[in-house]
């Protein structure tokens, strides 16, 4: 703040002893600030207006060193009695401009910004560049271009000032003009490498345009401000969409540690959370952050995402209606929507929702893919053929589209267009083995035999526990005149139905003696664990919930033996 000296004592030859005191208290207040003493100043300027109440320099001066406190409310008030005595105060006006943008009062702080600026440049000179900088962010609301204006004129006053470089790139972002606003950050960061919001600026920048370079500078920043939650959130958001989603998570873990209930760190810590399928841990936060902000409509959608992530579609729908009554426009939320009904077997309610979301989004490939599956499981595969085809069109690169109409063409007896879609599909995703056998089996129908063999030895390597292909693959090799051939895939078929058919009796009685322990009846389970293990002596949730019963009947040496069997079983099936 600008402080000027006492001018004048007492004018008259007869001074007052209060107005010498005064004047005493002022000179003494004028060398603590020039010790750096602001409290000391207080108390000396704070004397000399109640010495001298109609002295405007003790307000003038007191009310600067108020403001320079923190205390801008009372500083103002002091201010302002100062330039209702003398109007034309510049230091008191400068200093009374400044404390009406620190509290944020723009419009009262622009009238003595515009005249000071305008008695400088008729007096040939600038205004400080402190003040030009309050002056800029004043206007940056109402008068952006002038605003740049000043600000460039504070750089121009003070080039060596990093902050006010970080400023006027501030500035240019509101405009989004990119360019300007990088090379201004980039100055700044290289005036000030410790500057933490320049680094973050600049960061932000290259990745608005979509330059290399933005998630270095936000490292910088973050390490520079580790405990900074706002350079801490847009860190992890550029983490995240580098994959690199473990780091982010640990980065929201640290900022909650330091400023636990924030919301914008609990939002981008649950959203991580869901993005790595730990959508349990994800729950609670977003519940919280709609809780704190019910009409976060973003907020909404994503916590009805996550229940339907759950199986708690019910939850979800109630969610979701209010966030599309909240943000119509928002088509993730209809999408959302859309798929918690499909989970509650609300066919008719999904397909309204996607074609509003299509209404706003109509070239979305997505949109219209689920749109073809809501139809085909209505069964109507007249409406869901052309929406695939519109989903297959928009993103060729896709492999969902070309399966799905494959499977509607070859339920429609198109075998030829089926098998076209179906060799589309795998050419693009060639691990899916029920695509492999639904291809052969189309290829049978179109009596293409060696292809149709080829495809379901495919799909038998890639699902081995599957029947179905054997028994097509048989029918397939004694068209061939392969009859032995034949024979033997029957009976892989044979083994593998009995073999299912025994993992499902054994999956009912160990889920059954799984209640059984819950409700401490230990002598009932272990012997409905032997039964599972009788259908199935392969099945390793059987061996360890024996172990669980045994062990609750204080059998512990059996109990060891049956969890040795279920690690052996599993560690057997690991690829």
């Amino acid at each position: 703040m600008v402080l000027l000296a006492f001018a004048g004592s007492a004018a008259a030859q007869e001074v007052s002893a209060a107005l010498k005191e005064a004047d005493a208290d002022y000179k003494a207040g004028q060398a603590a600030l020039a010790a750096h003493d602001l409290n000391g100043a207080r108390v000396y300027f704070e004397k000399v207006v109640k010495l001298a109440p109609q002295a405007e320099q003790g307000h003038s001066a007191f009310g600067a060193v108020l403001v320079s406190l923190g205390q801008t409310l009372a500083g103002i008030r002091e201010l302002e009695k100062a330039l209702a005595i003398k109007p034309g105060d510049e230091s008191a006006q400068i200093n009374l401009a400044l404390a009406y943008e620190q509290s944020g009062s723009a419009a009262k702080a622009l009238p003595f910004f515009a005249k000071l600026d305008a008695a400088a440049r008729a007096d040939k000179h600038s205004l400080p560049a402190y003040a030009l900088a309050a002056y800029a962010r004043c206007l940056a609301a109402t008068q952006p271009e002038l605003a740049i204006a000043k600000m460039r004129a504070a750089v121009t006053a003070d080039p060596g000032n990093s902050e006010l470089h970080d400023e006027l790139g501030s500035l240019y972002v509101r405009r989004q003009a990119w360019p300007d606003a990088e090379q201004q950050f980039a100055e700044a960061a290289r005036l000030n490498p410790a500057l933490a919001s320049a680094h973050l600026h600049l960061g932000l920048a290259l990745q608005a345009q979509q330059k290399p370079g933005a998630l270095a500078e936000l490292s910088s920043a973050s390490q520079l401000a580790p405990d900074d939650p706002t350079i801490g959130v847009e860190f992890g958001k550029a983490l995240s969409a580098s994959d690199q989603d473990a780091q982010a998570i640990a980065i929201y873990r640290h900022l909650l540690d330091l400023h636990r209930g924030s919301a914008q760190v609990e939002y981008q810590l649950a959203l991580a959370l869901q993005r790595t399928n730990n959508v349990e841990a994800a729950l609670p936060l977003f519940e919280k952050v709609v809780t704190a902000d019910p009409n976060n409509a973003e907020a909404l959608t994503n916590l009805g995402l996550a229940l339907t992530q759950v199986q708690r579609a019910k939850d979800a729908v109630p969610r979701l209606q209010q966030a599309v009554t909240l943000s119509p426009g928002m088509v993730t939320a209809h999408q959302n929507l859309a798929g918690a009904y499909i989970q509650l077997n609300q066919i008719a309610d999904a397909i309204i929702q996607l074609r509003i979301a299509l209404k706003l989004a109509p070239e979305s490939p997505q949109l219209h893919y689920n749109l073809g599956l809501a139809f085909k499981m209505q069964d109507d595969a007249g409406s869901a053929i052309p929406e695939l085809e519109i989903a297959e069109k928009e993103n060729p690169s896709a492999p969902e589209p070309p399966y799905v109409l494959g499977v509607l063409y070859m339920q429609s007896g198109r075998y030829a267009d089926a098998a076209a879609e179906l060799d589309r599909s795998l050419k693009l995703q060639p691990t899916n083995g029920d695509g492999w056998a639904t291809l052969g089996s189309v290829d049978a129908k179109l009596e293409k035999l060696p292809e149709a063999a080829a495809a379901l030895e495919e799909a038998i390597r890639q699902c081995p526990q599957q029947p179905d292909p054997h028994l097509t693959l048989a029918t397939v090799l004694a068209k061939q005149g392969q009859t032995a051939e034949a024979t033997a895939e029957r009976k892989k078929a044979a083994d593998l139905m009995r073999a299912n058919s025994n993992r499902q009796r054994a999956e009912v009685a160990t889920h059954s003696a799984d209640s059984l322990v819950a409700n401490g009846k230990f002598v009932d389970a272990v012997a409905l664990f032997k039964e599972a293990l009788s259908y199935d002596p392969d099945y390793p949730e059987a061996h360890r919930g024996l172990a669980t019963a045994l062990e609750k009947q204080g059998d512990a040496a059996a109990a060891a033996v049956e969890l040795q069997k279920a690690a052996d079983l599993e560690n057997a099936a690991k690829p």
